[in-house]
């Protein structure tokens, strides 16, 4: 997956910002290429945002690592015991998941953080292929529209519920889906979501993956 080149504009995108570089990371070495799942192989629980950062993931080389929706996202995963610590700044930080797996509907970071529905389909055999791996998946936490819409078309649920945070829709012999707002600084910064609005997410995706059954 890590080689994939086949979307223009996205490997365009990703290898000329790894080129340019955002000036508070002019000495680092950006990743630039497809992003992988990161976690616990054997996770219970799923969480699917929408594509790498540019210069988040897109530089660090690990989903949702060296930003702040990542800062929000593993602060809420630590303190639902699901990660050894709250931060995610490096490949190389220590961070180790537990009964949980993070990935991304999209591999590489697009322009505007807007992929295009080719992009996104040209996607979707690299997430069902993960899914496939991740046997012991029993609930996906959503992360905004993009995410849920991915999380559907993935799992075959039709109709497609109206998105809601907190949202939580049982698909047919799979996982619960639950709905979150994206931690991206749109909604964190207009408190459209908030650290306890995330950490109420995480506690039912815990709580949900321990029942007997679903």
């Amino acid at each position: 997956m890590v080689e994939c080149r086949a979307c223009p504009r996205l490997v365009e995108w990703r290898e000329q910002v790894a080129l340019d570089k955002r000036a508070a990371y002019r000495d680092d070495t950006y990743w630039g290429r497809p992003i992988p799942g990161f976690g616990d192989p054997d996770a219970s629980i799923v969480v699917l945002g929408l594509a790498p950062a540019a210069h988040g993931a897109n530089r660090t080389g690990r989903v949702f690592t060296g930003d702040r929706s990542g800062d929000w996202l593993f602060r809420a995963m630590h303190r639902a015991g699901l990660a050894n610590q709250p931060e995610s700044v490096s490949v190389d930080d220590g961070l180790r998941l537990t009964d949980a797996w993070v990935t991304a509907a999209v591999k590489c970071a697009p322009p505007a953080n807007k992929p295009l529905p080719d992009e996104r389909d040209a996607c979707a055999p690299f997430l069902q292929r993960e899914f496939a791996a991740l046997t012991n998946a029993r609930v996906v936490v959503c992360l905004g529209q993009f995410g849920f819409a991915a999380a559907c078309a993935h799992f075959g649920v039709r109709p497609r519920p109206k998105f809601g945070h907190g949202v939580e829709v049982q698909v047919s012999g799979g996982p619960v889906l639950i709905c979150s707002f994206h931690p991206s600084q749109q909604n964190t910064f207009t408190k459209r979501l908030t650290e306890s609005m995330l950490d109420a997410v995480f506690h039912r995706a815990v709580v949900l993956s321990s029942l007997e059954s679903l």
